[in-house]
């Protein structure tokens, strides 16, 4: 829609130069988006200023600038506006901090995901939860990579795929060709061979 937008207000625009009002008068009473298209042109550079201010990001910008002038295309119809120039910079200054607030609960959901991730892998190998420092956390990760590259191949196997891509035991036999005991043998062996390294250090 904004591409074709794009195209056609070159077109009215060679036919006149509007005032921001009457464009937006023309395009509410009489739907032509023709109207919309040279408040497009006319501001899209504005618009981009703002998003890249905030965004610091070239591409999510101009994702931001596609967004609000789709979103402005209901709007106008919705809100009447006196000041379009200030009122586009406060519209596209709210939609880019939304982005932001967006972003950041985002970030925190990853990074609680990963420290839930970090604290059930290694109380797999303790069977508690571990008292520790969250400054301890990666030094302990590092120690259990290392215990982990330690172990036989069967039991390193078969913990990577219980514990990290969350298999079952039969679905570890099937891809294994061990047979269900030898699989549940594997994974009990090696979480001891793991404590025992990782509380020896």
């Amino acid at each position: 829609m904004l591409k074709a937008l794009r195209r056609s207000s070159g077109r009215e625009a060679a036919s006149g130069k509007l005032s921001d009002a009457q464009l937006i008068h023309a395009y509410v009473s009489e739907g032509n988006t023709d109207y919309f298209g040279i408040l497009f042109e006319r501001y899209t550079h504005l618009v981009f200023g703002v998003c890249m201010k905030y965004l610091k990001n070239s591409h999510d910008a101009e994702d931001a600038v596609m967004g609000i002038f789709e979103k402005l295309m209901t709007d106008l119809q919705q809100h009447e506006v006196r000041d379009f120039k200030n009122w586009l910079y406060r519209v596209s200054k709210n939609h880019c901090l939304m982005i932001l607030r967006k972003r950041k609960s985002r970030d925190k959901a990853e990074d609680e995901i990963i420290h839930e991730k970090r604290q059930d892998f290694m109380e797999f190998v303790f069977g508690e939860h571990l008292p520790v420092d969250e400054r301890d956390v990666d030094g302990i990760l590092i120690s259990l990579r290392d215990a982990m590259e330690s172990l036989k191949d069967e039991q390193r196997r078969c913990i990577e795929l219980m514990y990290l891509q969350e298999k079952t035991y039969q679905e570890i036999s099937h891809l294994t060709g061990y047979d269900f005991n030898q699989v549940k043998s594997y994974i009990q062996n090696g979480k001891r061979n793991l404590k025992n390294m990782l509380v020896s250090k």
